[in-house]
């Protein structure tokens, strides 16, 4: 199988802006209790969660990389959402109104990949050297998809 022919999008649920690190120092001294609550959160709860969200952006990108097709892989990902935003359970009216603007905002922002010797988003640059939106990547990927299939049904009118 020919996987240079695939193309994924991924959209991400949204990511808890960081802006709170724990130290070696610090957590070398918690406990079991510490690790579960610690200062109104869960550190534990929260590094899996964050390591599950790199995990989902670091392996496609590391497999298209390798592929050299790394125009075939596009996620859209907001990493600075806060309060109710970042809540994945919160189904007010309100807040589905605000998601539904952070998604159109994100449609207006450069594309991104991640650069996997840092693991922060990186723009990504088009063959003349700027950057591309990513309302102009679904477009690019919706073409392709659209003369693909274009060339199959004249290859099934061909055969038939």
């Amino acid at each position: 199988m020919d996987y240079r022919q695939f193309l994924v999008i991924s959209i991400g649920t949204g990511a808890h802006k960081q802006t709170e690190r724990y130290s070696a120092r610090e957590s070398a001294r918690w406990g079991l209790l510490e690790w579960l609550w610690n200062k109104g959160k869960s550190p534990l709860v929260q590094i899996f969660r964050e390591a599950t969200s790199d995990m989902v952006d670091i392996y496609p990108s590391v497999v298209f990389q390798a592929l050299e097709s790394e125009g075939n892989y596009l996620r859209i990902q907001d990493d600075t959402l806060t309060g109710a935003a970042a809540s994945v359970d919160n189904s007010m009216k309100w807040n589905l109104r605000n998601l539904v603007r952070i998604g159109e905002n994100l449609l207006e922002k450069p594309a991104s990949r991640v650069n996997l010797e840092t693991g922060q988003s990186v723009p990504v640059v088009d063959g003349e050297g700027g950057t591309m939106l990513n309302k102009e990547r679904l477009v690019k990927f919706a073409k392709t998809l659209s003369d693909e299939r274009k060339l199959r049904q004249e290859n099934l009118v061909s055969f038939a």
